[in-house]
């Protein structure tokens, strides 16, 4: 019996995939870190969402990105080939980018509808056109250490983008950020193009089996349905008396839009041929635990970034502030950002103090002045005036946190403004401490939190993963594909722990703490990450049958997707929620739960994969 030889060095495409999708990452994490920002931004040209409309539509747009892949996967598989494909999402995205640099709503719906549909053109393909590099049998022991360098050159672009991000957003506004991303994009297409050929043998239509479903049948049993179910779950939940059934009126499309796609995977793996079922049950089980990691992972963009905007302290130290300046990391924050004409009067033995402020977003033409008295002092609002920016900068000079919120809810229920503008920042804290116009509070921009992740990706797996991986599988004793995927499952879980730790220490989120708790969350699941999501994509590619690869390269990012709507429900469900460890308790039961079911099926799992591939 001969040995199959094993290559000593990677095939020389994975270099290739590796700067392409290191741009096309730095584009897609550049935007997504200021997403949510720019929604709820409301002083600087951002489109002024509130928190719960933010979160809905930010766990809309991470879910759609990452469930039109099974389309992408399919025209790849069925029609164009892989490269077609890539450059086509690549095209989309990189004019979804630049749209965005646009002012306004109606552009910013647009432009997310080109990204989406790119991404899910891109996304799936890249992957798999990675995992048939391997396909030769000298490659098949060094496709796990591919993926694992291919996931470090995402992390790449994703550390990079944010740096970029916050200079181009503080210094000249947010059109010139998004604008970046589409440059980002550009760079990685025109990467791609140049060394395509040196793909082609990895780039193969399978034929269709007589098992497999034809397009037209897809088309007719899949898409159509999907708008359908979409169209109850819109209609459906508004005539119920909450006006949804799962939330909101985007989350009731979303899920019911994946009924049918889902119904697809299952009808593929019960028509599958005795030695396909296997693999593909493997998959499907996979594919249902991993959606409670991406639910917590993804919450990235809202539920932590809403922290470090509001809960943690963030100045950077007076001999910094040069290189933050220089380095994009600063951020000022002042007082006022719009006009407040004081005037202070005496009324008997009390002291009044009355603010003239100005707002915009009149909702009705003859708004009235409202007066309400706190603390000893009259704030009164001017309805002649034109500028919201001020409302929430008079509030806070005369009330308590509490009573500023109060009244806050007044003057909008009085339909005086659509909106109120002010800096989260200042809202946790002390008024002791609260910078003015004249001396700005100098603080680490926001999004640079984001870039915690791909920091601790490309450290830990240099430092800790790759090299114990290594050593363990040397002495024969490393952890198959699927334990790998149980154990970032764990790991996950324990993340949130640190979280529920920090809120604790913010007397429920009433005060700001340390900007280690965020650190300490971003390693720890970062740890969780690289057990799990560059295992998911290997295993994806070893368990799938040849014609179907892209195919259930496609059903991995339908769980992601699914996820990453959860991951904005729950963003609205914290935001909403008087007890802010709420999140990350049922985060952490998730996890635990889903952890014990994976550990349950690890064996069979890999015994299906040693079957397959001969290893695990």
């Amino acid at each position: 019996m001969t040995s199959t030889p094993t290559a000593s060095k990677h095939p020389k495409g994975l270099y290739l995939l590796f700067f392409t999708e290191m741009w096309e990452r730095f584009g897609f994490y550049l935007m997504l870190g200021i997403l949510y920002l720019y929604m709820t931004d409301n002083l600087k040209g951002g489109l002024g969402f509130d928190e719960g409309s933010a979160n809905d539509w930010y766990g809309t747009y991470i879910a759609l990105v990452y469930l039109t892949p099974f389309i992408g996967g399919l025209l790849a598989d069925r029609i164009f080939g892989y490269r077609k494909t890539i450059v086509a999402g690549g095209a989309l995205m990189a004019a979804g980018y630049l749209t965005l640099a646009i002012p306004g709503t109606t552009a910013f719906f647009i432009a997310i509808t080109l990204i989406i549909c790119g991404n899910g053109l891109f996304k799936p393909n890249i992957s798999t056109l990675l995992g048939n590099l391997y396909n030769k049998p000298e490659y098949a022991r060094l496709k796990d250490g591919g993926y694992n360098i291919f996931y470090m050159g995402i992390n790449i672009g994703a550390f990079v983008c944010n740096f970029v991000a916050a200079w181009l957003r503080n210094e000249y506004g947010w059109g010139y950020a998004f604008a970046a991303a589409g440059i980002g994009m550009i760079i990685g297409l025109i990467t791609f193009i140049s060394g395509s050929k040196g793909l082609a043998e990895a780039d193969v239509v399978k034929p269709v089996q007589k098992e497999d479903m034809p397009m037209s049948r897809i088309v007719g049993t899949i898409f159509v349905p999907a708008l359908i179910f979409a169209a109850i779950g819109f209609f459906v939940g508004r005539l119920t008396e909450s006006g949804n059934i799962f939330g909101s009126t985007s989350n009731d499309t979303f899920l019911f839009a994946c009924i049918p796609v889902i119904w697809f995977y299952l009808s593929t793996y019960l028509k599958s041929s005795p030695q396909d079922k296997k693999p593909l049950g493997s998959l499907m089980y996979i594919y249902v635990v991993v959606i409670v990691f991406w639910a917590i992972f993804h919450q990235n963009g809202n539920v932590l970034t809403a922290w470090a905007e509001r809960n943690t302290w963030r100045p950077i130290p007076e001999s910094m502030v040069g290189f933050a300046n220089a380095t994009g990391m600063l951020q000022e924050v002042d007082d006022v950002p719009g006009e407040v004409n004081t005037k202070v009067v005496k009324e008997g033995d009390r002291t009044v103090t009355t603010y003239s402020v100005r707002f915009d977003g009149l909702k009705r033409a003859k708004a009235e002045s409202i007066s309400t008295l706190f603390a000893g002092s009259v704030v009164k609002t001017d309805s002649t005036a034109n500028d919201t920016s001020a409302v929430f900068a008079a509030v806070r000079r005369v009330s308590t946190r509490a009573e500023g919120k109060l009244l806050a809810e007044q003057v909008l229920a009085a339909g005086m403004v659509e909106h109120l503008a002010y800096n989260k920042y200042l809202e946790t804290l002390p008024r002791a401490e609260w910078p003015t116009e004249k001396e700005p509070a100098k603080l680490i921009s926001t999004e640079l939190f984001q870039s915690l992740n791909p920091f601790f990706v490309v450290v830990l797996s240099l430092l800790v993963v790759i090299p114990l991986f290594t050593y363990l599988g040397r002495i024969g004793k490393e952890p198959s594909t699927p334990a790998k995927i149980g154990l970032g499952l764990f790991i996950t879980g324990l993340s949130t722990l640190v979280m529920i730790a920090a809120v604790a220490s913010s007397n429920n989120a009433e005060m700001k703490v340390s900007a280690l708790w965020l650190v300490g969350t971003y390693a720890v699941i970062t740890l969780g990450e690289l057990c799990l999501s560059p295992m998911g994509l290997s295993l994806v590619s070893k368990l799938s049958p040849a014609r179907l690869t892209a195919v259930m390269m496609g059903g991995w990012f339908l769980s992601t997707s699914i996820g990453n709507k959860l991951a904005g429900v729950l963003g609205h469900m914290g935001s909403d929620s008087a007890n802010k460890s709420l999140v990350f308790y049922i985060n952490f039961a998730g996890a635990m739960i889903c952890a014990i079911l994976l550990f349950i099926a690890v064996k069979r799992i890999a015994a299906v994969l040693k079957e397959k591939t001969g290893h695990y």
